[in-house]
């Protein structure tokens, strides 16, 4: 009897030792620095890391981290020639991490445990030689998982029917790859962008996919339907007898596993180790409960990341609470009754380009927060008819009364351009306006540099400097057509920037200087951020050049503007940053790495490098003005570009004159606009990330 005891003292022994094995991890927590370089160390080929060095700040100047606010929340390391393994363990660590994109490396082996981060919103693992099969379950836990492109890899086996649980999928790309059998039922309600083709698929392709155009499931011979032109075979049950049995045996045998018994010998020694590994459980259980308690607040932190961008610009789904400040405006606007001019129940149309509607089609409408900005709070409702709308509610622009608040709005209304976002219709009351826009799937630029999108990799140098043209030639159209206002734009920044399917950018929240009260109008206009309008209050629209000067330095650093952020916390200074490395010739190292590819135009980069520093000159009398900055924009041409439309400076703008349009060369004018921003079809009900300012 004196036996158990003997044998139980190194079983205790050495399962205390398990439990301080398996505790140690929660205990200590690396540093993000830490958890980065021993990311790095697992990678082969790490030399394009140079920069991640110990005792240095991930958020300063590390390549491919981004960062919000001090934190990482996105790593953009494709194109770098990277391989070996992904350290998961090391990612763990990364709490506000939520974007990972690794394309165009050389990574290879099955998939990485990514499904560990149950808090990742986009991998981009693209152009890499992953292989395999995935696992079915994969994505079970992946529940904020938005954007999966996992194309032009050696991938096998199904696709994981787990990609169905995903709630908020929107992009799945799959294409080039070796999946086989039948693509499972994706009825993901987000999902708007899904491409299958070239792999080994076969069968009849699920109804809920149907939608999508036959290009997305090309080079899969095996499938069938009305949208190949080939017709289905109706599948047969396996009526196997030889399958039935094994599986009939298989599960005889599962009933009939058993754990034996050694009767009642040895059972007090089995009750006592069961208490001591009850007791550790319940002590792991403490330990575990108060760590979690002391990080909880640090970890809502991050959870918040990604809502905050440019003052919490970001997509959720509409609560209670927001519908009944809808129907209580709903009520307020019926006992008003209507409006002078077109539409209906107060609102008041000033562009019918979307056709007429009325406040109750926006009640009735299926309605999403998209974010607060400067302006107030904006949602995005789909009407009854398809058309997507932006609904920006405001309590700030309210510095006029009603006549001269539809006398701007009009004249807002009236402008048309195809790099211009015109406003579509408004509701007035006295304590808060409604401005409503159309609303334009793809998002806006700062979301595409720096956001969840991970699209950051498709902005090459021609797509950048055609984004850059196009602001330039929808500011000359601005400063065209309100050359009056001091500030004909007044509010430029990357997130008031949406790109159309060809990046062809459009301007949204311009013109509203004289809507907003002085008061109000610093904090919720950025060409406030101009030194001489932040020190002394004056503002021109030699303003306007700082902010295009702005975005221009964004868009060639990569970089997040310190300037976009009221508490000066975050991002990198830009305009210093880029001024100090031109005064010691180091142009070279500004450039965002994904753009220095194109290394026949590196001249053509550092020309627009100096043109936004010229736009940035803190002394106004120095800065460039809006004529010749364009003028300067216009010069710039990609290597061997041959580009079916140039952009043409109005001769009355470059005269000093404004009483003309902006149409393009080929005389499309604005009829393509809706075209260009929506793809084939602009009453669509595509769901993406959209940029508020």
């Amino acid at each position: 009897m004196a036996v158990a005891p003997a044998i139980l003292q190194p079983t205790l022994f050495f399962f205390f030792l398990f439990l301080l094995f398996i505790t140690f991890p929660l205990i200590y927590s690396m540093s993000e620095a830490e958890a980065l370089l021993s990311l790095k160390n697992s990678f082969s080929n790490a030399e394009a890391l140079n920069s991640w060095v110990a005792f240095s700040v991930p958020c300063s100047s590390w390549e491919g981290v981004v960062c919000y606010n001090g934190f990482v929340t996105g790593l953009r390391l494709g194109g770098m020639g990277l391989s070996g393994i992904i350290n998961v363990d090391a990612l763990l660590e990364l709490k506000g991490l939520r974007t990972i994109s690794i394309v165009n490396n050389s990574f290879s082996g099955s998939i990485p445990e990514l499904n560990r981060i149950g808090f990742l919103k986009a991998m981009y693992f693209s152009g890499n030689k992953f292989s395999g099969d995935i696992p079915q379950d994969y994505f079970q836990r992946m529940r904020s998982l938005k954007k999966l492109w996992l194309s032009d890899n050696e991938f096998t086996g199904n696709i994981p029917s787990s990609l169905g649980e995903i709630p908020h999928l929107i992009e799945l790309h799959l294409e080039n790859n070796q999946f086989s059998g039948s693509i499972p039922n994706l009825e993901n309600p987000s999902l708007v962008e899904i491409n299958v083709s070239n792999n080994k698929l076969e069968g009849e392709v699920p109804p809920s996919l149907l939608k999508f155009h036959e290009s997305s499931f090309s080079g899969n011979s095996g499938l069938c339907g009305d949208k190949f032109g080939k017709t289905c075979e109706k599948a047969t049950e396996d009526t196997n007898p030889v399958n039935a049995q094994n599986n009939a045996e298989h599960n005889n045998n599962i009933g009939n596993v058993s754990g034996g018994t050694n009767g009642s010998k040895g059972r007090n020694s089995t009750l006592q180790i069961v208490g001591i590994i009850a007791a550790s459980v319940v002590l792991i259980s403490l330990i575990v409960f108060f760590i979690v308690r002391s990080r909880r607040k640090k970890d809502k932190n991050f959870d918040m990341i990604g809502q905050q961008i440019n003052d919490g610009s970001v997509e959720v789904q509409v609560t209670a609470p927001v519908k009944r400040e809808v129907d209580s405006m709903k009520k307020t606007s019926s006992r008003r009754g209507s409006s002078h001019g077109k539409g209906t129940g107060e609102l008041v149309i000033v562009n019918d380009e979307k056709g007429i509607f009325g406040l109750p089609d926006l009640m009735k409408a299926a309605a999403e927060v998209l974010g607060n900005g400067g302006f107030g709070s904006s949602y995005k409702a789909v009407m009854v008819n398809g058309v997507a709308v932006v609904v920006k509610r405001s309590r700030e622009m309210n510095a006029l009364e009603k006549d001269g608040f539809d006398a701007e709005m009009r004249k807002l209304g009236n402008l048309k351009h195809w790099n211009i976002l015109t406003p579509l219709a408004y509701h007035f009351r006295k304590d808060e306006k409604l401005v409503i826009s159309e609303y334009v799937p793809r998002g806006s630029l700062l979301f595409f540099l720096h956001g969840d999108r991970g699209s950051h990799a498709e902005l090459d140098w021609p797509a950048r400097l055609k984004i850059v043209r196009g602001i330039a030639e929808g500011m000359t159209y601005l400063h065209t057509e309100l050359a009056s206002s001091n500030l004909p734009h007044g509010n430029l920044k990357s997130s008031n920037v949406l790109l159309g399917p060809d990046y062809e950018p459009m301007l949204v929240d311009y013109g509203f200087i004289h809507l907003v009260n002085p008061s109000s109008a610093r904090q919720a206009l950025f060409a406030y951020k101009a030194p001489e309008a932040a020190q002394q209050g004056q503002v021109s629209p030699i303003c306007d050049v700082y902010c295009l000067g702005v975005v221009i330095l964004e868009i060639l650093t990569g970089k997040f503007p310190s300037q976009y952020l009221s508490n000066g916390k975050g991002g990198t200074d830009v305009v210093e940053w880029v001024k100090s490395a031109i005064t010691e010739g180091r142009e070279s190292e500004l450039l965002d790495p994904a753009i220095t590819s194109s290394r026949n135009s590196l001249g053509e980069m550092a020309r627009l490098l100096h043109i936004g520093a010229a736009c940035t000159e803190s002394n106004p009398q120095q800065r460039l003005d809006m004529v010749e900055a364009i003028r300067r924009i216009e010069e710039i041409k990609t290597e061997g570009s041959r580009e079916s439309r140039t952009i043409e400076v109005l001769p009355s703008l470059r005269d000093g004159y404004a009483d003309s349009h902006v149409f393009d060369t080929q005389g499309q004018g604005h009829v393509e606009q809706s075209r260009r921003r929506h793809g084939s079809d602009s009453g669509s009900q595509e769901y993406f990330e959209f940029g508020i300012s």
